[in-house]
Formats: C-alpha cells, sequence, structure tokens
C-alpha cells in the first residue's frame, strides 16, 4: 500500500531537544595540506566538500562522521563519511540512533523547510539552529517516527526505479560500442591554440533583474549545475546554440571552467561561447571541456578571460600520428568512462533496492 504524508500525524520539535547539533571551527588555510578526509564548507555544491585535507592535530580540528550538514547560509547535506567541518558548518545527529540514506533524505526535507530563509544577512548561528522548530512524523508516543521517515523514502526510490532502470540502460546502449583506444597515460599530447579549434562569442545577458522567466537554461559564470543559473524567455537576445562549450570569464571560483552545454541557451555576459569550427559530437567536446578547464588556477576575479586572452588562450590535447588532435581517442575514452560509471552505478542502485 502505498504511503501518504497526508493521512499521518506530525509533530513540531526543537531542533536542540531531538538532536545532537555540532559547529565546526575555522583552521589556518596554510596547515591544510591534501589528503582524503573532505572538508565540508559553506557551498551549495558537490554535498558541502571543499577539498579533500589530511587530519591535522589543533584545537580548531573538527571530525564527525555519519551526519547531516547545515551550514550558515542554510545548505544542507547528507554525509555517510567522516569529514571535517569549517566555520559555521552545524552538524545534526540522532542520539542513539544511526542516519541512513534513506531517513536522513527525509530529515533533509523537513530541515530545509526551516532554515531556507538563511543568507549572509541572516546567517543561521550555533545557538540559532538548535531553537529552531521542525515538522516531522510521529508515533503513538508522540515521538518522531523515524521508521516511517526510513520506509517512506525507501517506496519512493523502489517506484522511481523502473523509469530510473529504463533511462540508465538507455544511456548505456548508446556508448556501449565504444573502441579500445588504449590508456589516458600512454598518449602523446600537444599544444592547440583555442581560436583553432571554436568560434568564440561573448554571453549578451547583463541585466540580471530585468530578466523574465521561461524555459530557456540561462548559463553563467558558476562553477557547478553546468553553469544554469536560470530558465529564462529569450525575449530579443541572442540565444546560443546546443552541443558547443561555454567558458567563464570571471566569477568566484568559477573562471575557467567549461562546460558542455546540450540544449540551446541564453547566456551572462561574463560567460563566452565556445562553438566547434568542424563538427565535434558530445563526447569529444565534454573531453575538451575538461582540457579547458584543467587550467582554471590561471584565472580569478584579478585575471579574468578577456578577449585577448582568448586569442592566445592554449590547451594539452592528445594527438593522432599526423600531430593532430586524435578526437576518435577523446570520443572513446570518454564513452568508456561513461560506459563503466553508468553500468558500475545501474548495478550498485539495483543490488540496494
Amino acid at each position: 500500500m502505498e504511503m501518504d504524508l497526508k493521512n499521518i500525524q506530525w509533530g513540531e520539535f526543537e531542533i536542540g531537544k531531538i538532536f545532537n547539533v555540532s559547529t565546526g571551527n575555522l583552521l589556518p588555510k596554510e596547515i591544510l595540506k591534501q589528503g582524503n578526509i573532505p572538508r565540508i564548507t559553506a557551498t551549495d555544491n558537490n554535498n558541502g566538500i571543499y577539498g579533500l585535507y589530511q587530519k591535522v592535530s589543533h584545537k580548531n580540528y573538527r571530525e564527525f562522521t555519519n551526519f547531516i550538514s547545515v551550514s550558515f547560509l542554510g545548505s544542507v547535506f547528507y554525509h555517510s563519511y567522516t569529514a571535517s567541518l569549517d566555520m559555521k558548518i552545524h552538524t545534526i545527529q540522532i542520539p542513539n540512533k544511526e542516519l541512513n540514506t534513506y531517513l536522513a533524505e527525509f530529515l533533509i526535507l523537513c530541515i530545509k523547510r526551516t532554515v531556507s530563509i538563511f543568507s549572509y544577512g541572516d546567517q543561521l548561528s550555533s545557538s540559532d539552529l538548535p531553537k529552531k522548530k521542525i515538522l516531522l512524523p510521529i508515533n503513538k508516543k508522540g515521538e518522531p517516527d523515524y521508521a516511517f521517515m526510513e520506509k517512506y523514502m525507501r517506496q519512493k526510490e523502489s517506484a522511481k526505479l523502473v523509469n530510473f532502470q529504463n533511462y540508465i540502460s538507455e544511456r548505456i546502449e548508446q556508448v556501449k560500442n565504444f573502441k579500445n583506444v588504449g590508456q589516458f597515460e600512454n598518449r602523446i599530447w600537444k599544444e592547440f591554440k583555442l581560436t583553432n579549434i571554436f568560434n568564440f562569442a561573448k554571453g549578451d545577458q547583463n541585466n540580471m533583474a530585468n530578466i523574465e522567466k521561461g524555459q530557456i537554461p540561462l548559463v553563467s559564470a558558476k562553477k557547478g549545475d553546468n553553469g544554469c543559473k536560470d530558465f529564462a524567455s529569450q525575449k530579443n537576445k541572442k540565444l546560443f546554440s546546443k552541443n558547443s562549450l561555454t567558458l567563464n570569464n570571471d566569477g568566484d571560483g568559477g573562471a575557467g571552467i567549461s562546460f558542455y552545454q546540450p540544449f540551446d541557451y541564453l547566456l551572462d555576459s561574463h560567460v563566452t561561447a565556445l562553438n566547434p569550427k568542424t563538427e565535434l559530437n558530445k563526447h569529444i567536446l565534454l573531453f575538451i571541456s575538461r582540457c579547458i578547464t584543467a587550467q582554471q588556477e590561471k584565472f580569478g576575479h584579478g585575471y579574468s578571460i578577456n578577449n585577448q586572452r582568448l586569442k592566445v588562450f592554449k590547451l594539452m590535447l592528445p594527438i593522432d600520428k599526423k600531430g593532430e588532435p586524435d578526437y576518435d581517442f577523446m570520443e572513446n575514452y570518454t564513452k568508456k568512462l561513461e560506459y563503466e560509471k553508468l553500468t558500475n552505478y545501474l548495478t550498485r542502485k539495483t543490488t540496494n533496492a
């Protein structure tokens, strides 16, 4: 029988009275060394992960395992693994009960309804969060019904699993006939000017306040979500063609990042469209986008990508026997990666269902 949220009892609880709440702390950047422990910070992207670092001996080092993180800006994520926490990142754990993916997903939806109002101008402090109230399903004792929450999310996933399997299977069918083109590490690489491969055009959306909502992706200088800021109507603005790349000219952490765009799109003035001069398919363009993004560290607010820098921008690409870009390798290497990841993911999801 399908479970319905409308037919259950709900109760209101103070977060600090039903959950253990803790907070991370600031660490000097110079002591952070690359490692394998995720560090959670205030970002809406990548599950809140800023980078991977070593454990350090410092009084401000905070490390937690299997928890929900809540940033001071209202971002909420689940972490089944051990991670360290930056300043103003709060943790939520259930006393005497282990979280799992399903229970955490339900709780995150409820927590977001409480904390979504926070921003830089109105931050969620470590003293505020425990006092915030949350609505949760309750059992006959008036306590949070964690068993129901988990079961409900499992049922929802199961109902969508058939459609998910069909979608992933179709994707696998599209890439399964890849050619074995050898190892990535064994290729010879060569430097090419970006303008030898692409024509470029700057975006023209420079007044975000006047943009009307619509169904066309609006690409901006973001570092996540494929650069998509919103969906807007064209309204006399230039429509950029699908099957092209975008390159962030500047932005906070997004400068130098390139994305493949599978749909026609609008473009803000901080991004450049890269249209291939010859016919290149999705998998080739995905490969090239990663080669462009590999140079991301060169750029930022103090050193943006302008027209002059685009004209001299160079990237490394694998080459064929003639010394030309080896598009055959790029296409099949990308297809192979996609095939392996999709088949592994599908196996994992269906095995754990």
